[in-house]
């Protein structure tokens, strides 16, 4: 069993036991171990964020070993809410915090910090079989509030489009919904799917399906397809999200209540690091 395994399996069962026996309580917890202080964080948050943050977390435990970061999906929406509520010590976004949202939390007591850890880019997917290879904004926002519904008006087979969409706790919902739509309502009949994950499953086995997801999450089973905003169509490729060419490059962020410190700041910390940046490489996206 390699290293980077044994210590996932460790960090579930240190998790589970926390669960088990109510520890988990939030901020930067410390129990006796025999000579050693374990402590552990609580993040929560967006799906685009998520994979990032899992790799992230796995080589940071296995630097260090008494440390153990518990990390849950569900959308931007979702870990903000829970930062408001103090319920976690780090929420992960894939947009910035809506101003009624920073309201609610000052009136909670809580002082949202944005932290940039990573630049995304969105792409557009659809299934390998199908022979469309690029989609203008136009198009784009005509698939997505209902003014096209068959793939022989942007150049494909006469198929009916299937449109997927993630819910509205998703930061790339709300992302999406404003740089692509601009600020259209979804059309009535697109399919809500709960995560990234989900889309990109669905599109792979649906060959008249069209979805939005990070770049993290492209993968043979999907095609990328480049998009038009004027300046001429562009992949999702790293030189043209790191250049600005690609028009849905984004940053993801981590927000603390307050400045962090202790575990929190450590882990923030090693995401910026050399490893933390080559890890930011590995699952796709880009350093801030």
């Amino acid at each position: 069993m390699s290293k980077k395994s044994m210590s996932y399996m460790i960090t579930l069962l240190l998790v589970t036991s926390l669960a088990l026996f109510g520890a988990g309580c939030v901020g930067n917890d410390t129990t006796d171990s025999g000579s050693e202080e374990m402590q552990s964080i609580i993040i929560k948050g967006s799906d685009t964020v998520l994979p990032l943050a899992q790799a992230e977390a796995e080589e940071f435990m296995i630097e260090n070993p008494e440390s153990t970061i518990s990390i849950i999906g569900g959308g931007s929406g979702v870990g903000i809410a829970a930062l408001i509520d103090g319920e976690v010590d780090i929420a992960m976004a894939s947009r910035a915090m809506k101003g009624s949202e920073i309201e609610n939390a000052q009136t909670n007591g809580v002082d949202p910090i944005q932290q940039t850890i990573a630049w995304d880019g969105i792409s557009i997917v659809v299934n390998p079989e199908n022979p469309v290879s690029d989609l203008t904004f136009e198009q784009l926002k005509a698939i997505y509030v209902g003014d096209i519904s068959n793939w022989n008006e942007v150049g494909g087979e006469d198929r009916e489009i299937v449109v997927l969409s993630r819910d509205s706790s998703s930061g790339t919902y709300e992302y999406f919904k404003d740089e692509v739509m601009e600020g259209n309502e979804y059309r009535a009949d697109a399919l809500i799917n709960p995560s990234t994950g989900a889309i990109t499953q669905t599109v792979s086995q649906n060959q008249n399906a069209i979805g939005y997801v990070g770049v993290a999450y492209l993968d043979e089973t999907v095609k990328a397809l480049a998009v038009d905003k004027g300046s001429g169509a562009e992949e999702p490729t790293s030189e043209n999200i790191l250049s600005g060419e690609y028009p849905l490059a984004r940053p993801l962020y981590f927000y603390t209540d307050g400045e962090p410190t202790g575990l929190a700041l450590e882990f923030i910390e090693f995401v910026s690091s050399e490893t933390g940046e080559e890890t930011i490489f590995e699952v796709g996206y880009f350093p801030a």
